[in-house]
């Protein structure tokens, strides 16, 4: 009889977004008809840009033309937005090699598959609140997992603890959910921490063009020591709205090893061996995104939601409700009021105004008693949202 993987018997029962899903359409069968103002998931409302979609449809009608036509792309990625990319993370004073950058069907894709890398006994440390798919995809990989946790204290960006081991180290800036983003000085001193015990990083960028504040890090590349510590996970979901279009890209370092094997070209032997790459159509549409025309259009809709996460900021303000995040990221980070846990917090709004966020406590045990609103909401439906907030928690 074959032998069955385990670990499957070892996940929570329900993935945090399906359980929020189950009870919003429990709500909708009872309440037919009934507007409910969604910023849970994060997921983008604005559409493509007009550089990517010109790109998009370049790219379609090339696929119609013998001379333009294109099958197979290179597993790593097409060369143009290889180059593309290491030009962009040039120009903030990173220097990489295209051969360093992997282009991804997108971030969460990438955060399971390279787990392919390291031997099932390596243990995972995931600092929470933590992005749920970080422990489940670990616990299918048979690895053991270590939470650190983190709270208002320290501002949600906890620091190496002596005594702490970990081979592989989780790290989100700006964070998902908490919003918080680590300093140059706290970053550094988790990329010292992985060269002095040879623990190796998987560095999660997804909302690093959130960043406006001068001085804190969009890549950990910016820091001194991390080529041969780090991989850096990025994504254009969020950046350039593609969570329906799926692209992604990983920075591996030439300098990285472990053990005497060199982390990029096991890569690049995975993904010769696990992939066939991305289509030629979404990497054009990707590559316009890093043109001067595209890096302009996706920065007025990432001032969009910016200016969602101030009107919501000041409904917070206002009712004297403590948070962090939103000035840098995408996500809000609030303490329930009135001593409520995440779930009944979630169940009030959803009950009372119709409005839906994310339970800390789906993020790790440290997140209960705390929640997550996204910004991605429609300007709308964000004033309509913050207005039925005020009202109720005032």
């Amino acid at each position: 009889m074959i032998a069955m993987n385990k670990h499957y018997g070892e996940l929570q029962d329900s993935y945090l977004f399906y359980h929020i899903g189950q009870k919003v359409k429990a709500y909708e069968k009872e309440h037919p008809g009934v507007p409910l103002y969604r910023m849970g998931i994060g997921d983008v409302t604005l559409p493509l840009c007009s550089q990517v979609i010109r790109a998009l449809h370049e790219a379609v009608d090339d696929q119609a033309v013998k001379e333009r036509f294109h099958g197979y792309m290179p597993e790593c990625g097409a060369p143009f937005l290889r180059e593309v990319i290491a030009g962009h993370y040039g120009k903030r004073g990173v220097a990489l090699s295209q051969k360093e950058v992997f282009i991804s069907s997108g971030a969460s894709d990438e955060l399971g598959d390279l787990l392919d890398l390291f031997g099932r006994e390596s243990t995972a440390l995931v600092l929470e609140p933590a992005y749920p798919a970080y422990v489940d995809a670990s616990i299918l990989a048979g690895r053991n997992v270590l939470h650190l946790a983190s709270g208002r204290e320290n501002g949600f960006l906890p620091e190496p603890e002596k005594g702490l081991k970990a081979d592989l180290i989780y790290l989100c800036s700006p964070n998902n959910p908490t919003g918080a983003v680590f300093s140059r000085n706290q970053l550094q001193s988790w990329v010292n921490y992985a060269n002095q015990t040879g623990a190796l990083i998987l560095f999660d960028a997804a909302y690093e063009a959130f960043i406006e504040e001068p001085g804190l890090p969009r890549s950990i590349f910016e820091l001194d020591g991390a080529k041969t510590c780090a991989i850096e996970i990025c994504s254009l979901s969020k950046t350039a709205g593609f969570t329906g279009t799926r692209l992604g890209y990983t920075i591996i370092p030439k300098a990285l090893e472990r053990e005497g094997m060199n982390l990029n070209a096991m890569w690049v032997r995975n993904r010769t061996t696990k992939t066939n790459g991305v289509s030629y159509i979404l990497q054009k549409g990707g590559a316009a995104v890093f043109t001067p025309e595209g890096q302009k259009e996706i920065q007025e809709n990432i001032g969009v939601y910016k200016k969602n996460a101030k009107v919501l900021m000041k409904v917070f303000d206002q009712v004297g409700l403590w948070y962090c995040g939103g000035k840098n990221a995408p996500y809000l980070w609030l303490e329930c009021p009135k001593g409520m846990k995440s779930w009944e917090f979630f169940d009030y709004l959803l009950r009372e105004i119709q409005v839906i966020g994310t339970p800390g406590a789906g993020f790790g045990s440290c997140g209960e008693g705390y929640f997550r609103f996204s910004t991605f909401g429609s300007p709308e439906d964000t004033v309509e949202a913050a207005r039925r907030l005020e009202k109720l928690l005032e």
